[in-house]
């Protein structure tokens, strides 16, 4: 497969470092002193918030060291556009969402460098066309590009194998995509006063367990339907759906030096 976007073995190094970020970013509620200035008012969501657009634009800018191919930023706008059409006619209802579905094929068909910058634009499409704009949209942003990316490498194998793998992979990425907006959040949610609620300085097992019922008794319904109806549409359409995008990403001839005589 010919990758959009080609990625040096430095870039990889870089995704490397912002995987161990992302992992702080998200789970910051495990990490922080519970003394800690961050811990006061819900600051360390809104401060985690501000530095993710930061570091995104730091890696896309490594990922794009040596330039987009025109073809490659076409493909890109075009499906970034059809994330912000098709996101507002599913966000809203138990979960029936059909942007992982570009998503993931777009990842899939065209690599993981241009995926990974495919999750951050076509989430961030989608929010100035919804007003979606809030402290939230980063976290979505970085965790869309991470679903994405991990499409881009995927076996390279071809016919029902491949089809099957996609499918597992869009319903683990589904909840998983769940499982991390929902840690994002969930410390200052429901306060601190009930069950479920987060314990600052807590063991960090003890607290985790806490989230896991949290999720399951509040999202696991909405990150269910998400991976039900991602996968089933995968299902039904990967083949003719990828086979189309294979077929753009072959004429456009992406990597392909010209030459004129």
């Amino acid at each position: 497969m010919i990758s959009a976007i080609a990625l040096k073995p430095k870039t990889y190094l870089t995704l490397g470092v912002l995987a161990v970020l992302s992992i702080i970013i998200f789970f910051w509620p495990l990490i922080v002193n519970p003394e800690s200035f961050l811990s006061d008012d819900a600051q360390a969501p809104l401060y985690l918030a501000l530095v993710i657009p930061l570091v995104l634009a730091a890696v896309v800018a490594e990922i794009s060291e040596d330039g987009f191919d025109v073809k490659a930023v076409a493909m890109l706008g075009v499906l970034s556009a059809m994330v912000a059409i098709v996101r507002p006619f599913g966000a809203g209802t138990a979960g029936f969402e059909a942007v992982f579905f570009i998503l993931i094929l777009g990842g899939r068909a065209f690599g993981p460098g241009f995926g990974f910058i495919l999750g951050n634009t076509g989430l961030f499409a989608s929010a100035l066309l919804t007003a979606g704009i809030g402290p939230w949209l980063p976290y979505q942003m970085l965790a869309a590009a991470w679903v994405a990316f991990g499409a881009g490498l995927l076996p390279p194998v071809r016919g029902r194998l491949e089809t099957l793998i996609i499918v597992v992979y869009a319903v683990v990425a589904a909840l998983g995509y769940g499982f991390l907006m929902n840690m994002s959040f969930w410390p200052y949610a429901i306060g601190v006063s009930t069950e479920l609620s987060f314990t600052p300085g807590a063991p960090v097992l003890e607290n985790l367990h806490t989230f896991v019922l949290f999720s399951l008794t509040t999202s696991l319904g909405w990150d269910l339907g998400r991976a039900l109806f991602t996968s089933v549409l995968l299902l039904l359409t990967t083949k003719p759906v990828l086979g189309a995008l294979r077929r753009a990403s072959r004429r456009a001839a992406f990597g392909v030096e010209r030459s004129f005589s």
